[in-house]
């Protein structure tokens, strides 16, 4: 009788750590939801939104200018942040804020990105923190889950309606990526 439950708890815990580790690489090498927060992303991303995050992307450096990335934030690392890629590595970029009259520039430096909220006047981003580490993204933005009626992938209409947005608010530095590229 003894043997018998003994032989059950051991089978437990060997499927309990068993899926746990299958848990574990999904979450980390394939992806989640997440849960966004803040106004920095809006309009593309509101505030409660739900997201999924896919991680293949990172792990093969293949993040993209015009992607949306889960960061660990540069200033608080028990915390992540949702920005847009503006620039990688060896790309120009303006660090300056869009009230600004003059307009500085700067070049993201090699292993780095570059990293904007769509609301520039509502963020804190490269602007504030620099060039950000490529080690710290954690997933690229793929899906849109919540609200359902903007329920599907964020592509290339997101990134135009994010574009003439940007236009509209009169920002005078342009961005300097090809979402085609």
């Amino acid at each position: 009788m003894l043997r018998h439950a003994l032989g059950k708890t051991f089978r437990f815990l060997g499927y309990t750590v068993q899926y746990g580790c299958i848990a574990h690489c999904a979450f980390e090498y394939l992806g989640g939801i997440v849960v966004c927060s803040g106004p920095s992303m809006e309009p593309t991303i509101q505030n409660s939104d739900i997201v999924f995050s896919e991680n293949l992307s990172r792990h093969f450096y293949c993040i993209r200018k015009g992607d949306i990335v889960i960061v660990k934030s540069p200033n608080d690392p028990k915390s992540n942040i949702c920005k847009r890629v503006i620039g990688l590595e060896g790309d120009k970029v303006c660090t300056s804020n869009p009230s600004d009259f003059l307009k500085s520039h700067s070049y993201v430096p090699k292993g780095h990105v570059w990293l904007e909220g769509d609301n520039l006047r509502n963020s804190t981003d490269s602007r504030c923190y620099g060039p950000v580490p490529y080690g710290l993204i954690r997933g690229r933005i793929c899906l849109k889950i919540w609200p359902l009626n903007d329920f599907g992938f964020l592509d290339q209409k997101m990134l135009d309606k994010y574009l003439s947005l940007a236009s509209e608010q009169f920002v005078i530095c342009p961005f300097p990526f090809n979402a085609v590229a």
